[in-house]
């Protein structure tokens, strides 16, 4: 990677990714996912310039040490089950970026993290269906990053942190995942017996946590996120958090600012920007 390829510092993402291939199939209510949709659209012209690589860390992919993606043509992988049958002949055909990959274990392993390769692994969900949306020209390379499957906070906002300077040598760092994963309330909901609005105490502490103007401090409210008000309830197991950890490590002095939230199907969803 080279900085001076690039003259604009890239910001840092935390987009909620949906349901499975929540955009591409019928809803009830029909418009369940138009303002996500909408908002994913419309995301690259907020960006300061088109990113030279995304660097992707989602909710669907845990390695038993952080693994970058390497292979110059990802396929996809449809890790989702019981959807439409043309759900799955959705294309996404990015490139690969095996250099971004070799630049994230460089930048890892000098912070004391390791980082293993994976040449075979397709893009997951969490990486296609949301930027499907967001860059369907599918034109720019993009390499994927695994969660730590210890789902240690410290060691994601670590990771982040390691990874920061990419977003001054064009790399657009995305975390996919979303605010609010309780299954089950999900479940009720689409079953028409749960119409409670959700994740509102949880929603409400991480967006003043990550907005919080010293990194020290929200890094060390996010490393306990789980005693925040609702935090179990929103996210029984952290996975689909984690992403916005390492977001938030790669933040540095930026403030993290709430970009967009809606009720769907009953659950608050919220994404973040830095920078």
């Amino acid at each position: 990677m080279n900085a001076s390829l690039s003259s604009m510092r890239q910001p840092a993402l935390f987009l909620p990714h949906g349901g499975g291939p929540c955009f591409f199939m019928d809803w009830i209510p029909p418009d369940a996912w138009n303002r996500l949709r909408g908002f994913l659209e419309a995301l690259p012209a907020t960006l300061p310039e088109r990113p030279r690589a995304l660097l992707v860390i989602s909710a669907h992919w845990e390695a038993p040490q952080f693994t970058a993606q390497r292979q110059a043509a990802p396929p996809l992988l449809f890790d989702y089950h019981g959807f439409p049958p043309h759900t799955y002949e959705l294309a996404w055909p990015a490139p690969g970026a095996p250099d971004l990959a070799e630049e994230v274990a460089r930048r890892l392993a000098a912070a004391g993290l390791a980082c293993g390769f994976d040449a075979r692994r397709g893009f997951d969900h969490g990486v296609f269906v949301p930027l499907l949306l967001a860059f369907p020209a599918a034109d720019i390379p993009c390499a994927q990053l695994s969660l730590r499957a210890d789902l240690d906070p410290a060691a994601h906002l670590a990771a982040g942190r390691a990874l920061a300077p990419l977003r001054d040598e064009g790399v657009l760092i995305v975390g996919s995942g979303n605010t609010y994963h309780n299954m089950s309330v999900m479940r009720r909901a689409m079953a028409g017996q749960e119409m409670s609005a959700q994740g509102l105490d949880f929603d409400a502490w991480l967006s003043e946590a990550v907005a919080h103007p010293d990194p020290a401090e929200r890094e060390r409210r996010l490393s306990e996120w789980d005693r925040a008000p609702g935090a179990r309830e929103a996210a029984p197991r952290e996975e689909h958090l984690m992403p916005l950890h390492v977001v938030a490590g790669a933040a540095g002095l930026d403030r993290g600012v709430k970009v967009f939230e809606d009720r769907i199907l009953v659950a608050l969803q919220s994404a973040f920007r830095f920078g």
